[in-house]
């Protein structure tokens, strides 16, 4: 399907916290259901783990008899671990998840807000991802249904650096899969899924699962659960649906992470630097290398941009990729506790004599205070010829009552060939 001209379609941005994705049921914003000295979290509860079996009790549990969390797994596409179920909530800010063995998984479904009285039961780590065992069905309690559930875009390093901060919750993973699947191969069995610094996850389908016929593209982005299943890194989808942003694979030697060379830019007048990638021309905009408030997603450093500006700033590629473009992805937040501010994605392909808006501007950049970890934004288009792109940060005027114009945090700018 490809196109003479330019075609866009932008599927949005994903949000570390809070972007619902489609295939999510209705509002709600809390996870667990709080009930103060008698219910405690699953961060709590992992917590206890150091590498043995323990029987739970009250001391376990900091008091409290009971731990309470959303169901996020979904059974009946038969691509989950058998007899389990997996149950995820937030506490102060901290999202975990736990394994729950149970006898009929299926009574059990995605959104179900539930109580368990752990007292008794084990936690167990000794056959891969941490779960509760032994405990009595009567023991559980469905105390709401249709809850809301998001996926959390997870970076394949950050998932190795802590595995268990991310098991067993739903996360989301932009990858290439290597080595790239012919035309036509369905996504049944286990595929290596490979980032830009070469780390790896497992996708794995179940051919019994109802969406194993579901054709496999070079890049996506994968939703599903993830598992530590001894050693090995997994995800599992639960449906056709979790397999988002479908494109050709990255180009060679992307992500560009403006690492080298190492704070040359450090003034926000215009100038070209000579990345890995190629020249860019940063105007208003400069290497950010301050910990906690640049938007650091990879290395020491990330791109800044100014402030309170009535014209634009830019971060703008001066060169051309020649194979197309299928989807560019990138990571962004506000610097520190600044405002949010607007920004666009633009293309060109007349060696940056015009430029054309890809999609919709984007105007949710958080501060550090809200998270300190950075939303990954997802663009697809079809380009079939070579293109450049950049990043227009709208020059609004300065921040005010109704305006708003701080700095931005941006890192990791990666572009997919066209397919």
């Amino acid at each position: 399907m490809k196109s003479t001209f330019l075609k866009y379609t932008v599927f949005g941005t994903l949000a570390i916290s809070s972007f619902t994705l489609a295939g999510c049921l209705k509002d709600n914003d809390e996870e667990i259901i709080d009930h103060v000295n008698t219910e405690a979290s699953i961060y709590v509860l992992r917590s206890n783990y150091k590498g043995s079996d323990i029987r739970i009790s009250e001391s376990t549990l900091e008091g409290a008899s009971t731990v309470g969390g959303v169901v996020i797994s979904n059974h009946e596409n038969k691509n989950l671990t058998p007899n389990t179920i997996a149950v995820q909530s937030t506490w102060r800010g901290k999202t975990r998840g736990i394994l729950v063995q149970v006898d009929q998984a299926s009574k059990y479904t995605f959104g179900d807000s539930i109580s368990m009285q752990l007292v008794g039961s084990t936690l167990s780590g000794s056959e891969g991802a941490l779960r509760v065992k032994d405990l009595a069905a009567d023991k559980i309690s469905i105390i709401s249904k249709g809850n809301n559930k998001a996926y959390l875009p997870v970076a394949i390093t950050n998932l190795h650096a802590k595995p268990g901060d991310f098991e067993s919750t739903l996360i989301s993973i932009t990858a290439d899969v290597d080595p790239e699947p012919s035309k036509g191969q369905t996504i049944a069995g286990e595929h290596t899924l490979v980032d830009s610094e070469n780390k790896k996850i497992v996708l794995s389908t179940n051919k019994e699962a109802t969406f194993s016929e579901l054709a496999l593209s070079p890049s996506a982005t994968f939703q599903g659960i993830f598992y530590s299943n001894q050693g090995q890194l997994e995800l599992r989808m639960q449906k056709a649906e979790d397999l988002t942003f479908p494109s050709g694979k990255i180009y060679a030697g992307w992500p560009e992470t403006f690492e080298e060379p190492y704070q040359q830019k450090t003034g926000y007048a215009a100038a070209v630097i000579n990345f890995p990638t190629g020249p860019w021309n940063l105007n208003q905009s400069l290497q950010g290398n301050t910990a906690g408030r640049d938007r650091i997603v990879s290395g020491k450093q990330s791109i800044r941009f100014q402030q309170n500006l009535s014209t634009s700033a830019y971060l703008q590629m001066n060169f051309d990729l020649p194979d197309g473009a299928s989807k560019v992805t990138l990571w962004y937040g506000a610097y520190y506790t600044d405002r949010s501010s607007t920004f666009q994605l633009e293309s060109s392909i007349d060696q940056g004599k015009t430029w054309q808006i890809v999609g919709k501007p984007i105007s949710d950049a958080h501060p550090t205070s809200q998270s300190l970890v950075a939303k990954q934004a997802i663009f697809l288009m079809d380009i079939d010829q070579p293109v450049r792109f950049r990043i227009n940060k709208l020059g609004l005027g300065t921040s005010s009552n109704t305006v708003n114009n701080g700095r931005l945090g941006m890192d990791d700018f990666a572009i997919y060939k066209s397919y």
